[in-house]
């Protein structure tokens, strides 16, 4: 083994770079009764490596934390503050549902303007001759295309 092979094994590197993880968003339902709690738990999230930022909004007992984070750890981290019903959070705004309304999609004690997020109600399609003409309604009037109706 000559010289420059020798002093090669030192200038190799060698990569063990773990994977970072991505960038990403994360809602959390808990419920804050005081300044008291929202300070714990904006501390107890804001000292996880990887947080970017936090938003704490009390009236709508939520935690939007964003950042190199995983989501599980920043739930698990807010509920080892006490807040043990602490859940990521169930709802979308009501204009981005189809039909807010649907069974289970309305919820008493979401925010106002929130829904649950459910699987929505649209018709069923099926083969038998019967339901055939009531496709055929559905598809005479487009919200898409108003002027597509076909009864004129």
């Amino acid at each position: 083994m000559g010289a420059l092979d020798y002093l090669s094994n030192f200038c190799t590197v060698t990569s063990t770079r773990t994977k970072r993880k991505a960038m990403q968003t994360v809602e959390i339902k808990v419920k804050m009764d005081c300044d008291g709690c929202e300070r714990r738990v904006r501390n107890s999230v804001t000292s996880l490596k990887g947080v970017k930022t936090v938003e704490v909004n009390r009236k709508q007992s939520r935690v939007t934390v964003s950042g190199y984070v995983d989501p599980n750890k920043v739930l698990k981290r807010i509920k080892s503050t006490g807040k043990t019903r602490a859940k990521f959070w169930p709802y979308v705004e009501q204009h981005l549902v189809y039909y807010p309304y649907a069974t289970g999609a309305y919820d008493r004690k979401a925010p106002s303007g929130y829904v649950r997020n459910v699987v929505q109600a649209f018709p069923a399609a099926s083969s038998n001759n019967n339901n055939n003409h009531e496709e055929h309604f559905v598809s005479l009037f487009s919200d898409d295309n108003v002027y597509a109706c076909t009864i004129m």
